[in-house]
C-alpha cells in the first residue's frame, strides 16, 4: 500500500476514451443514480408491503401501530431515516419512495467522495455494479440497515483513502469520522470491522502515517455506537447483557462457516436459516464466484496504475465486514453482505474497465462482444433474482395484511394486542401491539398477557396443527387466511 495516485492519474481514462469522459464523474454517476432509482421505483416499489423487520423499525417512530418489541441486536439507526416520512404518514408508498430516492442520491454522493483517488470509467462501473446487484435494488426503497451501512463504509474508505494520499484535510476526517458513525448508528458491528483496518491502515502503513485520522474513526465508531451503548443501561441490563443476549439471538458468536450459506441464498433467499435447503440455482452465485478473481485482478490493474492503496484498502475493508457473516454467524442473508460488494466493486471495476479499454485497444471485437455478454447475463441474472424475491414478498405481506384485516372484522380493533406467530408483522398491519410471552421477542408474561385482554381485545396466533399456548385457556379457534406455507393461521381471542 506504498502508491499515492495524483490528482491527475486518478482522472485518468483508458486509452482512446479519454474523450468520453471529460465532463468529469458527476453526470455519469447521476445517471447510475438515477438508474438505481428508476429501477427501484419501477420494480420493487409498487404493490409492496413492510416485511417483518421493517415494521419493528418503522413503528418505533410512528407508522400504523404501537412500537413493538426491539430486541437486543437491534439498532435505531434505520428508524431514525425513516423517521421523517413515518411519523406523518403510514403510506408504505411515501417511504418506499423516500428511501429509493436517498438511497440513490447516498450511492452518488459515496462515490463522489473517490473522485480525486479514481478515474471516472472505475467509478462508473463500481457504481453500476452495485446497483445492479438484486440486494442493492431490493434493499434500496427497504427500511433495513444493511445498505446503508454499505454506503456508509464506502464513503469512509474514500475519505481515508484521500487522507493518506495527502488530498484532503480537516474536512475529510470528519466526512471518514462521520461515514463511520452512520455505519455503526445502523448496525454496531458493522461499525466495529469497517473501523478497524481502516484505523490500523492509517497509523501502521510507512509513509501514510496519520494518528489524528486513526482518532477521529475511532471517535466515529464511539458516537455511531453511544445510543445503542446508553439504550443496553437503560433497557437490557447494560453492555455486556446485552451483547450477550444479542449473541443468543443471533444464534451464538463463533466459528460457523456459511460460505455455502450464502452461495445457496443468492437465489432468492432473504434470510436463510437454517439454511439446509438444496442449492437451487448454481447459475445465480456465478457471479460470486468469479468475484475473488475479479478482485484480484483490479488489484493488480490498480498497482501498475499508481491506485494500488485505493484497491487493495477496499479489498481489505470489504473481507473485513464480510468475515463476521461468513464465519461468526449460523446463518445466512444477502443483505448482510452488502457493505463487502460495495467496496469489492471498486477493484472490480478497476479490472472491468482494463479488459474492455484492452479489447478495444487491440481492435478484438470478439473479446469485447465476450465482456459485453457476460455482463448482460449478469445482468439478466440479477433482475430475474429480483423479480423472484419482489413477487415472494408482495405474497408473504399480503397474507399478514389479510390475517390483520380479519383480526380487524372480529373485532381486534386498536387499541388492541396480537401475540403468537407472526405476531409482529400482522400486529402492525391490524394497528394493534404485539406482545410475545416467549421466544426472542419475550416482552410480557402470559398472566400479563391475560390481564391486558381484561382491558383491550387481545388475539394469540397460531398456525398449521400446533397446539395453542396455555395463555388461551378455553377460548375458541377462529380461523384466518393461510399463513407462508406453515398452514391456515387460527385466532384465539382472549376474554375477561
Amino acid at each position: 500500500m506504498h502508491e499515492c495516485p495524483s490528482e491527475r492519474q486518478a482522472q485518468e481514462a483508458p486509452a482512446g476514451r479519454a474523450s468520453r469522459w471529460t465532463s468529469g464523474p458527476l453526470p455519469w454517476l447521476a445517471a447510475v443514480g438515477l438508474v438505481f432509482a428508476a429501477v427501484q421505483l419501477a420494480f420493487v416499489v409498487p404493490g409492496s408491503g413492510l416485511a417483518w423487520d421493517e415494521t419493528v423499525y418503522v413503528s418505533q417512530v410512528g407508522g400504523n401501530a404501537p412500537p413493538a418489541f426491539f430486541s437486543a441486536p437491534r439498532a435505531r439507526g434505520i428508524s431514525y431515516l425513516v423517521a421523517p416520512v413515518a411519523a406523518f404518514t403510514a403510506s408504505t408508498t411515501a417511504l418506499r419512495v423516500h428511501l429509493a430516492v436517498l438511497s440513490a442520491l447516498a450511492l452518488v454522493a459515496a462515490l463522489w467522495v473517490w473522485r480525486k483517488a479514481l478515474p471516472t470509467p472505475v467509478l462508473v462501473g463500481a457504481g453500476a455494479f452495485f446497483a445492479g446487484l438484486w440486494p442493492a435494488l431490493f434493499y434500496g426503497p427497504a427500511a433495513m440497515p444493511n445498505l446503508w451501512c454499505a454506503l456508509g463504509a464506502l464513503a469512509a474508505v474514500g475519505w481515508v483513502v484521500r487522507a493518506m494520499g495527502g488530498a484532503v484535510g480537516a474536512a475529510g476526517t470528519a466526512g471518514a469520522a462521520t461515514a463511520v458513525a452512520l455505519v455503526a448508528l445502523m448496525r454496531p458491528a458493522d461499525g466495529f470491522w469497517l473501523a478497524l483496518p481502516l484505523a490500523l491502515a492509517v497509523v501502521l502503513v510507512p509513509g501514510r502515517r496519520l494518528p489524528g485520522m486513526s482518532a477521529a474513526l475511532t471517535g466515529g465508531l464511539v458516537a455511531g455506537c453511544a445510543p445503542w451503548a446508553a439504550e443496553a443501561y437503560a433497557r437490557h441490563g447494560g453492555l455486556g447483557a446485552r451483547l450477550h443476549r444479542a449473541g443468543e439471538i443471533q444464534g451464538g458468536l463463533g466459528w460457523n462457516f456459511a460460505v455455502d450459506d450464502h452461495l445457496r441464498a443468492l437465489a432468492g433467499r432473504t434470510l436463510c436459516r437454517p439454511c439446509d435447503i438444496a442449492w437451487e440455482s448454481p447459475a445465480t452465485a456465478a457471479w460470486w464466484v468469479a468475484l475473488p478473481l475479479l478482485t484480484v485482478g483490479g488489484i493488480v490493474t490498480a498497482r501498475r496504475r499508481g491506485r494500488g492503496t485505493a484497491a487493495l484498502l477496499a479489498t481489505v475493508t470489504g473481507a473485513s465486514m464480510a468475515v463476521p457473516y461468513l464465519f461468526l454467524v449460523e446463518y445466512a442473508a444477502p443483505r448482510f453482505l452488502l457493505p463487502a460488494y460495495a467496496l469489492l466493486a471498486l477493484p472490480v471495476a478497476e479490472y472491468v474497465a482494463y479488459l474492455f479499454a484492452r479489447a478495444r485497444q487491440a481492435r478484438r471485437p470478439a473479446g469485447f462482444a465476450a465482456l459485453t455478454l457476460a455482463l448482460a447475463a449478469h445482468l439478466t441474472v440479477q433482475l430475474s433474482v429480483l423479480s423472484h424475491v419482489v413477487r415472494v414478498s408482495r405474497t408473504t405481506t399480503a397474507e399478514f395484511a389479510a390475517a390483520a384485516g380479519a383480526l380487524n372484522r372480529l373485532g381486534v380493533r386498536p387499541p388492541c394486542v396480537v401475540s403468537g406467530v407472526d405476531a409482529v408483522p400482522i400486529a402492525y398491519y391490524a394497528g394493534c401491539a404485539s406482545r410475545q410471552t416467549g421466544g426472542h421477542d419475550a416482552s410480557i408474561s402470559p398472566e400479563a398477557l391475560r390481564a391486558l385482554a381484561r382491558r383491550v381485545p387481545t388475539a394469540v396466533l397460531v398456525t398449521g396443527g400446533h397446539a395453542p399456548p396455555p395463555v388461551t385457556g378455553g377460548s375458541q379457534a377462529v380461523p384466518l387466511p393461510p399463513g407462508r406455507g406453515t398452514g391456515a393461521y387460527r385466532t384465539y381471542l382472549l376474554h375477561p
